[in-house]
């Protein structure tokens, strides 16, 4: 079995996290200084909703890897339509019954573009640091 410390996944989580978490604190006080409370929440909120979505991204490829193919792809599938349905939903409520005086959406939505990037961008870099071997198909 592998070691945690060695698991590919584990490895892009770490570097993920780290520019994440300073992408969110400067979000968390660019949003305060700019909207007071209602852009405090919005952007607490918005790193909220990042990670829980690219922890579950992370979840369910360690839980996958051994997994025949097709169960992955349906796995994958079915993870990103509920985030989306999720999500949808989760804007709704937001819409509907909040005012942007309790969540400020610009503060949410810029803060969870920022995080996004932020996250994308460790993780393709801890990604490209572990040269991972693939094995190629025969000719």
């Amino acid at each position: 079995m592998q070691k945690l410390d060695k698991d590919p996944n584990v490895i892009m989580m770490k570097g993920a996290l780290k520019p994440s978490l300073i992408v969110g604190v400067l979000g968390l006080i660019i949003s305060t200084w700019q909207q007071g409370s209602a852009g405090l929440y919005g952007a607490l909120l918005a790193q909220l909703v990042v990670l829980v979505f690219f922890l579950v991204n992370i979840g369910v490829a360690s839980m996958t890897k051994n997994v025949d193919p097709i169960a992955t792809m349906a796995l994958a599938m079915f993870s990103y339509f509920s985030k989306i349905l999720i999500l949808g939903a989760m804007m709704f409520v937001i819409g509907k019954f909040t005012n942007n005086s309790d969540i400020n959406r610009l503060s949410f939505g810029l803060t969870a573009i920022a995080l996004t990037f932020a996250w994308l961008g460790g993780e393709i870099r801890a990604y490209l640091k572990l040269k991972l071997h693939l094995p190629l198909p025969g000719k």
